[in-house]
């Protein structure tokens, strides 16, 4: 006689071995799905990484470059005498003889026509590829007077004499490529004798600066 009890008790442990089967086969399918998705996403950020990295690596290299980039196109538009340029930042030093006379804020007409010649060049330099544009901030025209006579009017008659340069390149009587993007970057500051000799009336510290102001950005957190 056929023990139905038996053949029952069977049927449900074969039952309970199949669900336990699948419930394991399932928890692995997870396990390689998760695996696999996580060495995806390592791959892809492995991938992005480098790509920034690569990108910082050219943005460095384009603005180490930028200094001797300036002080070239200057060179051969105007000539290596014409101004000074710092072959460590860029910045531009113009005599203030070139531009105004003794104690004056007003340009000259060869100050004008300096201009006319040496904005243009100078940017050009900075529209000239995307990382400059992109990583130039700003350029702060800097007005610079010797530490001869009272600060304060060293101060003031800096601060305008900067201003009298901003307003001129950004007039009717200059015109160049990129002028609206030009000024949309400029900055205006009055140094007076700040950075001068103090111990001695220095005609070199009297002077208009073009300086470079540079954004500070992480790459990486982009």
């Amino acid at each position: 006689m056929v023990n139905f009890k038996e053949f029952e008790s069977e049927l449900e442990l074969e039952d309970e071995q199949d669900q336990e089967s699948g419930i394991w086969l399932s928890i692995s399918d997870l396990m390689s799905g998760l695996l696999l998705f996580f060495a995806l996403l390592f791959i892809t950020t492995q991938v992005q990484l480098q790509r920034k990295i690569e990108e910082l690596t050219q943005y460095e290299e384009a603005l180490k470059n930028l200094p001797l980039i300036v002080m070239t196109a200057i060179e051969d538009g105007l000539g290596g005498d014409a101004v000074e340029v710092d072959p460590e930042t860029g910045d531009v030093s113009l005599d203030d003889q070139i531009l105004f006379e003794e104690n004056e804020s007003e340009l000259r007409a060869e100050g004008k026509e300096f201009l006319d010649k040496f904005i243009p060049i100078y940017s050009e330099v900075i529209f000239s590829q995307a990382e400059f544009e992109e990583q130039i901030a700003r350029v702060v025209i800097e007005g610079h007077t010797s530490s001869a006579g009272d600060e304060a009017y060293n101060r003031a008659l800096s601060l305008q004499r900067a201003l009298s340069v901003a307003n001129y390149i950004f007039s009717d009587e200059l015109k160049f490529p990129n002028a609206d993007k030009f000024e949309q970057k400029i900055l205006i500051s009055g140094r007076g004798e700040m950075d001068a000799n103090p111990e001695i009336d220095d005609p070199t510290d009297r002077k208009v600066t073009f300086r470079f102001q540079m954004r500070r950005e992480n790459f990486l957190d982009e």
